[in-house]
């Protein structure tokens, strides 16, 4: 159509409940998304105790009850209004600090949001008031209206949302399976349940209990329990506490031993100021702390909470809240790495109960040996009791006469045999790794504890002690480099560029000497004498991706790992070496001293304990 016939566009104010709709698209994008605007509402009022229950996965029927403050009857109809709240108040200058917050919600738009595609209704008593509800349809109200309230306690909230998106049919052909929206549900209130320990947390699904988490006391070990009710028992029992602080940021929370791992990073959590969030920069901090001990497809298990000013986080910067830009992110950044490696390292040789939980697991008794095949080559005894079977004398069981029969059954000329050497068993509690017994297939050592024995894997274990040496000896003497006899030049876009050489001088402390070349362009002069012949190009362009995503140079780290392990593992005891009682008890001693010792490069364990209950349970002697 030509420009000159071409209608005039008009601009026009949106109807209201329209504008509800869109509001409803951003904030409320599945059934999961309004469970989590509701019973942070519910946490806000000061709940104790929430319950949830959804049909269909929530498209059918929702509902969440707390014990909170409760609402007037007014307060039920202001409540339905868009950008109304109590959350925030302006201050003496009448201004509404969007960075002083300290709520879960903010914004007002949870409410008429859910209410404009959905049929809700709302029952709630206030103290000192009756109790009221208000139902809503697509925008349309009823009420408020005396009700029977029949909360958990003398106040509180009831909302029941039915047929969620029944206003917009378009948004549910985008939905997925019930299956899948009532895991995305739970996974939102396991979150918050972690956040909020000394809150009592249900949810049932068609009727059918999932989960239910009574309230914990305050502290660390009430949060311990909380996130080991929901990340497992092996997560509570293996992981080490983490308390730090920098600069006004404090870091508390709990991450697991490196020998606890698993295939995907699903069992990392974060939480800023109370607030579940999802940051790109959490991977990258884990990955950072954990590199020294496990291989690149291995994700550890840690639940991180950062404590700041609210001044110092903007929690406004997604419609469902669920991420947030801090003010100085370095500084964050630092701060959980520092702290996760300190908590590591004070773990020392400590490997995860799961280790030992495993081999037990894989070890099965034997079927009992027939009856009298141990002396099957002996004559039967005269006796017979009338059954066909042959009764032994009664002292066939006396010591002696056993031991004299077990004397004659042995061939001692086809039977293996194995040297022990007389080791003094050290004072009780003194070792915790035990004292060496024997050595199996010259790759095991077997020592005993005082309360059990320990089975090392000597190559691994010696691999991770060497690899520890040469990172202190790298630390004390620097990195050095070797310069390029013709410097290689490495094209990337300005912003790659500018991201990598922000970071030259941390470069340089690895050994790796670059400078600018241009517009987009990154010239290596120097590079880490350790690596010999490498590619450094292909190094540049992984760090400038790392700088993007992690805000950190893994690529190079992880190279300097890669390198040092595998001189670590050239260098180290092999498997198949004899060693003798002194050089299995220095081995085990020298574990004892070295942080880290539990597990190998990779995050394998290099000993499992079994304590002597144990060994008694594969005996059916408990």
């Amino acid at each position: 159509m030509p420009d000159s016939v071409r209608p005039q566009p008009q601009i026009r104010k949106l109807p209201h409940d329209v504008v509800n709709r869109i509001a409803a698209g951003e904030v409320v994008e599945r059934p999961a998304a309004a469970v989590k605007e509701l019973v942070e509402n519910a946490l806000d009022a000061g709940a104790t105790r929430i319950s949830i229950a959804i049909e269909d996965g929530g498209l059918k029927r929702m509902t969440i009850e707390d014990d909170g403050c409760g609402m007037s009857s007014d307060d039920l109809l202001l409540a339905l209004e868009r950008h109304a709240t109590s959350k925030l108040a302006p201050g003496e200058d009448g201004r509404v600090d969007l960075l002083n917050i300290h709520t879960m919600g903010f914004r007002g738009e949870a409410l008429p949001s859910i209410a404009s595609v959905s049929r809700m209704t709302i029952t709630s008593r206030a103290r000192g008031e009756d109790a009221a509800d208000v139902f809503v349809e697509a925008g349309r109200i009823e009420g408020p209206r005396p009700a029977a309230f029949t909360g958990r306690g003398e106040t509180g909230t009831h909302i029941e949302v039915r047929d969620l998106f029944h206003a917009t049919p378009a948004r549910l052909k985008f939905m997925k399976g019930e299956r899948s929206e009532t895991m995305a549900v739970s996974d939102v209130v396991k979150r918050l349940a972690m956040a909020n320990p000394t809150v009592a947390f249900s949810l049932e699904s068609n009727g059918r209990s999932l989960f239910r988490h009574a309230a914990e006391p305050e502290g660390e070990d009430g949060q311990l329990s909380r996130l080991g009710a929901i990340m497992g028992r092996d997560f509570r029992d293996n992981a080490v506490a983490i308390d730090a602080e920098r600069e006004g940021v404090r870091l508390t929370g709990f991450a697991g031993l490196p020998t606890l791992n698993r295939g995907n990073a699903q069992m990392q959590f974060m939480f800023v100021n109370g607030r579940p969030v999802k940051d790109r920069m959490l991977n990258g901090v884990i990955r950072a702390a954990y590199q020294d001990f496990l291989a690149r497809d291995r994700h550890p298990m840690a639940a991180l909470f950062v404590e700041l000013d609210p001044e110092y986080v903007d929690v406004n910067v997604h419609p469902a809240k669920t991420e947030v830009r801090f003010r100085d992110s370095g500084n964050v950044r630092g701060l959980m790495i520092g702290a996760l490696r300190h908590s590591l390292a004070a773990a020392g040789h400590r490997a995860s109960t799961t280790v030992a939980g495993f081999a037990l697991g894989k070890a099965k008794a034997e079927a009992p040996m027939p009856s009298g095949a141990l002396f099957a080559s002996r004559p039967a005894y005269g006796a017979n009791d009338g059954y066909g079977a042959a009764r032994p004398p009664a002292n066939a069981y006396q010591p002696a006469a056993f031991a004299e029969r077990v004397h004659e059954a042995y061939d001692a000329e086809n039977a293996p045999t194995a040297r022990m050497e007389p080791v003094p068993m050290p004072a009780q509690g003194n070792f915790p790794l035990g004292v060496a017994r024997a050595q199996l297939h010259e790759t095991y050592i077997v020592a005993q504890t005082a309360d059990g024995i320990v089975i090392v894997d000597q190559h691994a274990a010696h691999e991770r002690l060497v690899y520890e040496d040469m990172k202190r000896q790298m630390a004390a003497g620097g990195v050095k480099r070797q310069a390029l006899l013709i410097p290689d030049v490495v094209e990337l876009t300005e912003d790659e560029a500018a991201r990598v050489l922000e970071r030259a001088d941390e470069l340089a402390d690895l050994g790796l000497e670059i400078e600018a070349f241009g517009a987009g362009a990154v010239c290596v002069r120097a590079t880490p004498a350790l690596f010999g012949e490498m590619d450094a190009i292909g190094l540049i362009r992984d760090l400038a991706d790392d700088f993007a995503e992690y805000e950190a140079g893994l690529a190079l780290k992880e190279r300097f790992e890669e390198v040092m392990g595998n001189m670590a593992c050239r260098g180290s005891v092999r498997a198949g070496r004899r060693l003798n009682g002194d050089e299995m008890n220095a081995l085990l001693r020298q574990m004892e001293a070295t942080p880290h010792s539990g597990q190998c490069n990779h995050g394998r364990p290099t000993y499992v304990e079994l304590k002597l209950a144990d060994v008694e349970r594969l005996f059916g002697r408990r």
